[in-house]
């Protein structure tokens, strides 16, 4: 069975002040009956993971740089995150893929060490809405999957969010039956690639304008394991009800 996860994305948003969210949350769900990871940016992750500690709540990077070690300025590896307190790194995002121009063999690269390293590789696909219009959105999501994946991966250390790009932050959000029918498709592509067993152990995540007032009805969508958010998850208020919807889910 599929321990559902709710994921919150901060992006670059928080600076010290915003910790008093994370203790907000972890005293409002002490034994929260699925899994919550949050992923705040590096300059917060350990002091993240420090206010955390002891909570039923877990840290996460938004990003991490394919090789170990070595001349990279700026970036930090996924070694790196594992020892400031993550336990998940999102990886493909698509502002990553748009505004630094990462490619499907790039995100599988980053993937792979960051699975070496320990991590779970919360690996985001989507389609523009262009792509939507064009009816192509099967093709672009087929892509994405087969070239970013790994193949070491397993349901332990494999989360795919499906993030249609026209919806996040937008406030437009996919019908129910288009929800549906990528997931249903992402599925479907995991089990004919790992088989059965991995293919139905991976938790798929849904992203893209995902509010305390249509989470229900998502999560309601046979094979949605959860919520990838972004701005709801800044304020514990926000992202309680959506975490609670899951769990009644």
């Amino acid at each position: 069975m599929r321990r559902k996860l709710a994921a919150g994305n901060w992006k670059m948003n928080g600076t010290g002040a915003a910790l008093s969210e994370l203790e907000a949350l972890a005293k409002g769900h002490p034994a929260p009956a699925v899994d919550i990871l949050i992923c705040p940016p590096a300059t917060l992750l350990n002091r993240a993971a420090q206010a955390l500690s002891g909570a039923s709540i877990a840290v996460g990077g938004q990003d991490c740089h394919a090789d170990a070690s070595g001349a990279h300025t700026g970036d930090i590896s996924a070694g790196m995150l594992k020892d400031a307190g993550a336990t998940a790194v999102i990886l493909g995002h698509s502002e990553r893929r748009e505004d630094h121009g990462e490619r499907n063999e790039d995100v599988r690269a980053k993937a792979r060490a960051a699975m070496d390293a320990g991590l779970t590789a919360v690996i985001c696909v989507g389609e523009s809405l262009a792509q939507r219009e064009a009816a192509n959105t099967l093709d672009i999501i087929g892509g994405q999957l087969s070239g970013s994946i790994p193949d070491q991966s397993t349901g332990e250390n494999l989360v795919v969010a499906y993030e249609p790009i026209w919806a996040i932050g937008t406030g437009k959000v996919p019908t129910l039956e288009q929800i549906g029918e990528v997931h249903d498709f992402i599925r479907a592509r995991l089990e004919r690639r790992f088989g059965a067993g991995v293919g139905r152990s991976v938790r798929l995540l849904y992203g893209g304008s995902v509010k305390p007032d249509n989470a229900a009805g998502i999560f309601g969508v046979p094979n949605v394991d959860g919520a990838l958010v972004g701005g709801a998850s800044l304020k514990a208020a926000d992202f309680a009800p959506i975490i609670a919807a899951l769990e009644n889910a």
